[in-house]
């Protein structure tokens, strides 16, 4: 019985060593992560956008600005559309240009060369105080951003992002 159990104490031990990888000290035991080659076709997308914290939006517009570089910025075959209704909104105001301008200037040189747009729902600018007379002139009005998003998935094939 004593030689049945160091018996498969044995053969349980060599298993556990068997499992553990050979370079255990080594950090990356499944090595590294293979690159993808893949070039991805310019499309036509809308972002969902509301965010009210400006290093989070930064990260949102790094984002966009990163897809639009691998659509090689592409205005006849790709379409980014940022609609914007939450919080975020204050960013965009005349008024707040101060504390916001550097954030502003980047959201607008994305408009220039390429396929981004901004549009904002008319409804949350005005819940939060802001006509259209007071938001920067890069940015689109319109009625409502759920209508704006669903009319740009049905009617223009946008892809829907958050």
């Amino acid at each position: 019985m004593a030689q049945v159990s160091s018996s498969i104490f044995g053969s349980l031990i060599l298993l556990f060593l068997l499992s553990v990888p050979a370079q255990a000290g080594d950090a990356a035991p499944w090595g590294t992560a293979a690159v993808d080659p893949i070039d991805y076709a310019p499309q036509k997308v809308v972002y969902d956008v509301a965010e009210g914290d400006p290093e989070r939006f930064e990260r949102i517009l790094d984002r966009v600005s990163f897809l639009n570089n691998l659509y090689e910025a592409d205005p006849f075959e790709a379409s980014i559309v940022l609609v914007l209704h939450g919080d975020e909104i204050r960013f965009f105001g005349i008024e707040n240009h101060d504390e916001f301008g550097e954030l502003m200037r980047r959201a607008q040189s994305l408009t220039v060369a390429g396929p981004i747009e901004f549009r904002m729902c008319r409804a949350a600018a005005q819940e939060r105080g802001f006509e259209a007379d007071e938001i920067h002139g890069f940015v689109r009005m319109v009625p409502m951003a759920d209508a704006e998003i669903i009319r740009l998935q049905q009617e223009e094939g946008h892809v829907f992002m958050q």
